[in-house]
């Protein structure tokens, strides 16, 4: 059946019955607002947009794997700022002739990936458009915490990464070539491996700065370099180049690299530390904050873009 075929409330029925309650949840979907818990008394908010054909593609993958890619988008913000995630809204606009199989899907989708974290989807809205759009709130919690924001690197910090960088961009590549393998790159793109515990145990270890690298991590740094009023260099032998990233870019004439340090989509935590810190578990060191401004690789201007920017 189409969404058109079951309406609008058959369907909030259909994918409202598919999520479960959080800790956080006091009060789910069905009123006309969710309540949700909220121990610090401050709460860290994030929205983000998925749009058909610009941000996912259907036929790249099921309503299920949308709906991680969704989800992780916006927990890894939450992360990222050093707080907990407790909560999703998502608005979801969809044309009528879609199947409710579908809606269902990414219901599915997106409360296993909150459910990652503890979290769970809330509340939302849906509407009728002719363009297939997922829109997501994600709160979370600081537990007491201060945020971590972008502006707190300093001349000296060690710059660290947890999670992996490359892997998604690598698989876009792919699927945009028309292939569908290696599975590794192309499951990295449809459902991203956020390293989820590694923001609030960075804040909790002092980190003095902290991005999720969602655009590119040349790009996302440059955002921290701006902020702090530093320079960041990134030393690119941090990174090895696993096999079938490697095999991948022979194949289709690409520069392993310029996935490693550009590509987005794998939700990375790049963060600084003050020097003499010992790095928290899962983050490992690629680079030093510097005097100076922007980002280099290796002391030398990178050639080439530095991520993802939706008008260029």
């Amino acid at each position: 059946m189409s969404v058109a075929d079951v309406g609008e409330f058959g369907l909030i029925d259909r994918v409202t019955a598919r999520l479960g309650h959080g800790p956080a949840c006091l009060l789910g979907p069905g009123d006309d607002a969710a309540v949700v818990r909220a121990p610090d008394s401050r709460v860290v908010a994030s929205t983000d947009v998925l749009v058909d054909g610009r941000h996912f593609r259907r036929d790249w993958g099921s309503g299920v794997d949308t709906g991680h890619r969704a989800a992780a988008a916006n927990l890894a913000d939450i992360v990222a700022m050093g707080a907990t995630p407790t909560a999703l809204l998502v608005a979801l606009c969809l044309p009528p002739e879609i199947e409710t199989g579908w809606a269902e899907e990414l219901a599915d989708g997106l409360a296993a990936e909150a459910a990652k974290v503890g979290a769970s989807v809330v509340g939302g809205d849906i509407s009728a458009s002719p363009t297939l759009t997922v829109a997501v709130t994600a709160l979370g919690d600081l537990g007491g915490r201060a945020p971590v924001v972008r502006s707190g690197a300093r001349p000296g910090d060690v710059l660290a990464l947890a999670g992996r960088t490359g892997y998604a961009a690598a698989g876009y590549t792919v699927l945009s070539r028309g292939f569908r393998t290696p599975k590794v790159l192309v499951e990295a793109y449809r459902r991203p491996e956020v390293p989820y515990p590694a923001g609030p145990l960075a804040a909790r270890s002092g980190a003095t700065a902290m991005i999720d690298v969602s655009d590119g991590l040349l790009a996302d740094l440059g955002h921290v370099a701006e902020a702090s009023g530093v320079r960041i260099d990134v030393r690119s032998d941090a990174f090895e180049v696993p096999r079938q990233m490697r095999d991948a870019a022979q194949a289709l004439g690409m520069d392993p690299y310029a996935w490693l340090l550009a590509g987005g989509d794998d939700h990375a935590l790049a963060a600084t530390f003050p020097p003499g810190v010992e790095l928290p578990e899962t983050w490992r060191p690629i680079g030093r904050v510097t005097a100076g401004s922007g980002v280099t690789v290796d002391d030398a201007d990178h050639e080439g873009p530095a991520g993802w920017d939706h008008f260029r």
